[in-house]
């Protein structure tokens, strides 16, 4: 089975009842452990309202049967300024374990690109700080401003000696941008219909953009999308792991395992990038400064709900930052093959999946037609439509009723790229 084979030990575990884990938004986490070593015992968040982090009872552990052995707790809700928030409590841990480029004999650290993620604020949230780095040099050699943590935070120092190794390389060709390593091989074959289906929907999903705009793309075809940006149109790419204006794949020996995006596929800077941790992404993301989030899913609703991070006891994506990009007022745009393999209905009356989060989808991109989710009247309208398709076969490949728009017109799709 292909789920089973994407799983990773961790999870087979997880669902085996072998290992207790509690899956919790990437923001949240990496805001209570920020608050953690802040000395901040708890703060309110709107990520993962209306979803099983709010209502609890999703399982932490399983036995060895498959019944559930723990679950999740509720978390307390609270309203501020008329929108609802869950609160959420800092972690603190005895000990952590983090990896940096360069330290000093005091204690002060510089991380290396994107390495620098969750680094600091694990570093600043335990008792005993034990820091992994390649080079130690005396104080004084870095410059205050170069230092990325002080010192005060760090315990232990540890050089290591290893290999850097690159997880998920992925490269760029002339003809091919988004060209991932793993699929180099299949470039000469004809392109297949699942292939030209993808390249439409992101074809579809470019015209979102928007000169100016931030925007966060999860991985497949909403990053296949800006391929297709269209002329005159400049955007910059945020990824929850710390950069702010992504450039392109690198080409072939260009490749930095300490330059990566949230996918943990290898990326490159361009002029005007910025680097930082992954607290101060999901800050950008939580405090609304990210304009457009492009996403994939599992299902959509016909009022917005957005599940695409879990199949209980087969499948665990794990929340990822999608559920803090979905709670963030970002425009949200979902891009997907209209129904499952086999035919299954993706988009439903209601979701019967876990929640990502609720009435957070605004356009909703498939190979059939476009939705627009009128969140006024709780209702789907279509408004594009693609050729050689009918209303009827729409209506039969959604498992809810929609409204179809007086202004239907035809899908629109930005230019190909010659």
């Amino acid at each position: 089975d292909r789920r089973q084979r994407q799983m990773c030990i961790r999870d087979r575990q997880y669902i085996a009842g072998e290992l207790e884990v509690e899956l919790i938004p990437q923001g949240t986490l990496a805001e209570r452990i920020r608050a953690g070593g802040a000395g901040i015992p708890a703060f309110y968040t709107r990520t993962g309202v209306g979803t099983a982090i709010e209502t609890g009872g999703f399982p932490i552990k399983y036995n060895p049967d498959g019944s559930v052995a723990i679950v999740s707790d509720p978390r307390p809700v609270e309203r501020f300024d008329d929108v609802l928030y869950v609160m959420e409590k800092a972690i603190k841990g005895d000990y952590s374990l983090i990896k940096a480029w360069k330290a000093d004999t005091i204690g002060n650290l510089v991380f290396r690109y994107t390495a620098r993620n969750f680094n600091p604020p694990m570093a600043t949230a335990s008792k005993t700080c034990i820091v992994e780095v390649e080079e130690i040099v005396e104080a004084g050699v870095l410059k205050p401003d170069e230092i990325h943590l002080p010192g005060i935070f760090v315990d232990r120092l540890v050089k290591g000696t290893f290999e850097k190794r690159v997880e998920k390389l992925t490269l760029s060709q002339p003809d091919k941008p988004t060209l991932s390593a793993e699929t180099k091989e299949a470039t000469s074959k004809p392109i297949s219909e699942a292939e030209k289906k993808r390249v439409l929907i992101a074809r579809r999903a470019a015209l979102e953009f928007r000169d100016g705009m931030y925007c966060n793309l999860g991985i497949g075809i909403p990053t296949l999308a800006t391929n297709y940006v269209p002329p005159g149109v400049k955007i910059e790419l945020q990824s929850e792991n710390g950069i702010l204006g992504m450039g392109p794949y690198p080409k072939s020996g260009q490749q930095d395992p300490d330059l990566i995006n949230a996918g943990k596929e290898t990326i490159t800077t361009k002029n005007g990038s910025a680097i930082f941790s992954s607290s101060d992404s999901f800050a950008m993301i939580r405090g609304s400064h990210v304009n457009l989030t492009i996403l994939g899913a599992m299902q959509v609703s016909r009022t917005g709900d957005l599940a695409n991070w879990v199949i209980p006891k087969k499948l665990v994506k794990g929340p990822g930052g999608a559920m803090d990009l979905a709670a963030s007022g970002s425009k949200v745009v979902v891009t997907m093959e209209h129904v499952a393999k086999g035919g299954a209905h993706k988009i439903l009356e209601n979701c019967s999946l876990p929640l990502t989060g609720r009435a957070c989808v605004d356009l909703i991109i498939t190979d059939l037609c476009v939705f627009e989710v009128n969140k006024r009247m709780r209702d789907l309208v279509l408004i594009e439509i693609a050729d050689g398709v009918t209303v009827d076969k729409i209506r039969e490949a959604t498992g809810c009723s929609f409204t179809v728009s007086r202004e239907l017109k035809p899908m629109r799709f930005a230019p190909e790229k010659n």
